[in-house]
């Protein structure tokens, strides 16, 4: 979709403000229904110098994302009113590309779920079928894609957070390698597992705009040196000597009695045996039972106490509405008791019990071991 839409602009068969003002018409058509932006722009922006297959090609970012002069909210209501006074990296990377940004995409409160569900301007819908969950927390970036409004949207990643609205939307979601791409102005969930990555209609089209965004970043310590490759060019590559794996303990049919998992395992099994036929190296690896049982948990004790940590300075003082009361705890009390929703209270008070000095052995190192 990228490269025909890159064709026809070079070939001023349609331009890019056609593009832009095209997308942003059905956005809010589509917006009272499916609830995928925050915040939808209507002044067409573009660097005219710039030099990249995605020079006037729309896309949509997720609002948790940091964009200079444009609301950024997370979906929170203690963050409403935010607007950024710099640019995130990937943004910075698609502006100086010549991409256009559309809108801001809603998401699940500060990132943390997993239904697309818990925004404070509400839930996000699966444009395939209006009654089930895109899933989160990227649900409107997601939306945004199969919807068909823009061809690319950026999301962020630190559970499932793009390949499960992907999966649900039946679009192509891209989580890389950590590091791979820069995390600057990305609102910290869980630092040790938050990734920013792509949603689009094709894995061709993934690989266009990860080619652009990938990188080092000199404002984020964790972004790896670049690889050298580009992933658009890898495409076309044979497959022998690539490398898959599965969980076997997971992947066996016989573990399951609902029909539906039993159905879908089976047609996974299928998708092995052909991507062995294409040439890549498939082994189903064995992985204790323990562990394999202690992932959510694992997970659910290292994110927590990170967005916990990440999150202290939503206090309504340093960012947020201020709260009522005759002193500075009254105050901070106040405002995130307005500000979040229950879900993100109960993580953040899950994660300040898990940082408690006598917890810390028992449940955050012992969680780290684990992982």
């Amino acid at each position: 979709m990228i490269t025909e839409l890159r064709k026809e602009l070079d070939e001023a068969k349609v331009s890019s403000e056609e593009l832009f003002e095209e997308a942003v018409k059905k956005a809010k058509q589509e917006q009272d229904k499916y609830n995928s932006f925050v915040t939808i722009i209507d002044k067409y922006k573009i660097k005219r110098r710039a030099d990249s297959i995605l020079k006037g090609i729309p896309y949509a970012l997720k609002d948790n994302i940091s964009t200079s002069n444009i609301l950024t909210t997370a979906s929170s209501n203690i963050l409403k009113d935010y607007v950024p006074v710099y640019d995130a990296t990937v943004y910075r990377k698609l502006k100086n590309a010549g991409a256009v940004l559309v809108g801001k995409t809603t998401l699940d409160e500060l990132a943390m779920g997993g239904t697309g569900t818990t925004a404070a301007t509400g839930v996000v819908r699966n444009p395939w079928d209006s009654n089930r969950l895109i899933g989160g927390s990227s649900a409107g970036s997601a939306a945004a894609v199969a919807l068909g409004i823009v061809p690319f949207a950026i999301g962020s990643d630190t559970g499932d957070s793009i390949r499960k609205p992907a999966s649900f939307g039946g679009v192509v979601g891209f989580k890389p390698t950590y590091g791979r791409i820069s995390r600057y102005g990305l609102f910290a969930f869980a630092s040790s597992l938050d990734h920013v990555g792509v949603f689009t209609r094709s894995v061709e089209d993934a690989a266009i705009v990860t080619d652009v965004i990938k990188g080092p970043d000199g404002y984020d310590m964790t972004a790896l040196k670049d690889d050298g490759k580009s992933y658009k060019n890898e495409l076309n590559k044979p497959l022998t000597h690539k490398k898959l794996c599965y969980i076997k303990e997971i992947c066996d049919v016989n573990e399951y009695k609902d029909s539906e998992v039993i159905k879908t395992l089976t047609e996974f099994h299928k998708l092995i045996d052909e991507c062995k036929s294409k040439g890549f190296e498939v082994d189903g690896v064995s992985i204790d039972k323990k562990l394999l049982e202690a992932i959510y948990p694992t997970y659910m004790i290292i994110s927590c106490a990170e967005a916990t940590s990440n999150n202290a300075n939503l206090t309504g003082i340093q960012f947020g509405p201020r709260g009522e009361g005759n002193s500075i705890d009254d105050i901070m009390f106040s405002a995130r008791t307005k500000g979040f929703s229950e879900l993100i209270k109960r993580r953040f008070v899950l994660g300040s019990y898990i940082l408690q000095k006598e917890n810390q052995e028992k449940l955050f190192l012992n969680a780290c071991r684990v992982r």
